[in-house]
């Protein structure tokens, strides 16, 4: 039965994770890249934009990034999120 459980609790973790917005602010080259339509290049963009410039404020923001356009934001809306006052909000 515990077996059972454990293996329960686990599904619902990695389940809950897996829809978890990326905070674009925070996020590592990794975990960029593991948004669709975002690669190597992109997910590097990114980071340096905002190492430069500071936070981004708002997922159109990411217009600003050398390489990323409307398509591409679109696709990322719902999947992405922008840290507002210290607590991660769908950036929306």
């Amino acid at each position: 039965m515990k077996k059972i459980l454990l293996m329960m609790s686990l599904s619902i973790l990695l389940v809950s994770t897996s829809f978890a917005a990326v905070n674009i602010n925070t996020a590592s080259q990794a975990e960029l890249e593991s948004l669709h339509g975002i690669g190597a290049a992109k997910a590097k963009a990114i980071i340096e934009y905002r190492e430069k410039n500071g936070s981004f404020t708002s997922i159109d923001d990411l217009k600003k990034v050398n390489g990323i356009g409307s398509a591409t934001i679109e696709q990322l809306r719902d999947l992405v999120a922008v840290e507002a006052d210290g607590a991660v909000t769908p950036a929306k």
